[in-house]
């Protein structure tokens, strides 16, 4: 540029000579040092001061609808303590046309965890990979010390593979016995495995219907290792909290070894989103009587909800728990101290 051009910016028409020019430009560069210097503090002060600085105003996720944030904010260690992956590169053994959910892998669930803020995470193993639980140890490996699963076997499992799994970060078996057409385990099996879980420091999981559990109250009673029951235990709607399966749980609660996982709202909702009336029910009577046997899970990619429109709304499933639990302290056992109990996540300081 000769002496006498215009410089300086796209709307700067003021005359300068080459010493102003780069005068000019040295000043600017200070000032856009300074305006990003400031634009820094003022996001640190923000986060030290516990307001809630994200780095995405939205987030599409797969087998989700929206793309809002959780308005509810998650503490640090925050776990997801139900949600499933289905990977392509594993074959499925036991396909369910229309319960198989497409793009849910670890990719796609990262997506998730950046919307509600979550870092922690279980893996369970569905129902549609049987008992082949390699997609859920190749999952565990992406994921890391912050992930921990839950494997489906049969008694014929050896200790070596039990071992195996232990190694991966697997800490219960599941069994999943709601819908007898698609199970791939039986309630005969419940009971030699339990032993075995118990031995290695695992629980046993239920995803089972209310009715089914009062028919097996006997059996969960007496079984020798830790209890969780998915999606609150699906007790029989309407009746609810009234129906006997939520009797029986409370009992098996009180004995001290069994968690209630506070997931699946449209499971145990008629009414549906987004208050989801009876699961906010059903979830503040388990939290009021027994708020250190709490974990939260997402679900995701919500295996059961895929033929309908809209899927469900994750930031919304997310902000459920503000309603249900509008105390902060007991939101931080359910999220981050009770799954470091049950699932042997490192205690956090």
């Amino acid at each position: 540029m000769s002496a006498g051009q215009y410089a300086g910016g796209p709307s700067d028409n003021i005359l300068r000579t080459p010493h102003q020019t780069a005068r000019y430009r040295e000043d600017h560069m200070i000032e856009r040092r300074t305006l990003i210097k400031g634009a820094s503090m003022v996001a640190m002060a923000a986060a030290t001061s516990g307001v809630s600085v994200r780095s995405s105003e939205a987030q599409q996720v797969p087998n989700s609808f929206g793309t809002e944030p959780a308005k509810l904010k998650a503490p640090a260690n925050a776990s997801d303590c139900h949600m499933h992956i289905y990977d392509p590169r594993f074959a499925e053994p036991n396909p369910r046309p229309g319960l198989n959910p497409k793009n849910a892998t670890v990719q796609d669930y990262r997506l998730l965890q950046k919307r509600i803020g979550t870092t922690r995470v279980v893996v369970v193993t569905p129902r549609n990979y049987a008992t082949d639980n390699r997609v859920t140890v190749d999952a565990l490996s992406q994921l890391g010390a912050n992930a921990r699963g839950v494997a489906v076997v049969h008694p014929t499992v050896t200790d070596a593979e039990l071992k195996s799994l232990n190694e991966a970060g697997v800490r219960g078996i599941r069994f999943s016995l709601g819908d007898p057409k698609t199970a791939v385990v039986t309630v005969d099996m419940v009971e030699p495995l339990a032993k075995r879980a118990a031995d290695l420091g695992w629980h046993v999981q239920f995803n089972i219907e209310g009715d089914q559990i009062v028919a097996q109250a006997d059996l969960l009673t007496r079984l020798p290792s830790q209890i969780v029951l998915d999606h609150m235990g699906h007790p029989t709607l309407p009746a609810g909290t009234e129906h006997e399966s939520f009797a029986v749980m409370r009992r098996l609660i009180d004995k001290g070894r069994t968690w209630i996982k506070l997931s699946g709202a449209y499971f145990n909702s008629t009414v549906g989103a987004p208050a989801y009336p009876e699961a906010a029910k059903i979830a503040q009577a388990f939290l009021k009587a027994a708020p250190e046997r709490m974990v939260w899970g997402s679900d995701w990619p919500h295996p059961s909800e895929q033929s309908k429109s809209p899927l469900p709304n994750d930031a919304l499933l997310f902000d459920l728990l503000a309603t249900w639990s509008p105390d902060e302290a007991t939101r931080h056992r359910i999220l981050v101290t009770n799954p470091e109990a049950l699932y042997g996540f490192a205690k956090s300081a």
